[in-house]
């Protein structure tokens, strides 16, 4: 059995919530799971602060046996320390107009 660690969507339409979850890599986005492991609320509150609650020890549990995060998970994990940051998906040379930039010889 792949064990994933993935986001489930709830809220309202336009106002999503996720719980970061282990499931079946076969199971449906918002179906059956193992355990939840975390939140995520992607909408920033009033003060501008998007809210991620994890059960770290927990992640770290799953990652040891096996599990494998979502892109987004990975990201997230990411920026808290508990997975190395994913490479950038992007190159900073092509933000620079053509006409700007050195050429690599």
């Amino acid at each position: 059995m792949v064990v994933r660690l993935r986001l489930q969507r709830f809220g309202r339409k336009h106002s999503p919530f996720y719980r970061m979850v282990a499931a079946d890599a076969r199971a449906p986005r918002d179906g059956k799971f193992l355990e939840i492991v975390g939140t995520y609320n992607p909408i920033a509150n009033s003060a501008g602060i998007k809210e991620i609650r994890l059960k770290a020890d927990r992640l770290r549990y799953w990652i040891s046996v096996g599990a494998q995060p979502s892109d987004r998970v990975a990201w997230i994990l990411g920026k808290f320390g508990i997975l190395p940051p994913p490479p950038q998906r992007f190159s900073v040379q092509k933000m620079i107009p053509k006409k700007d930039r050195q050429k690599e010889e």
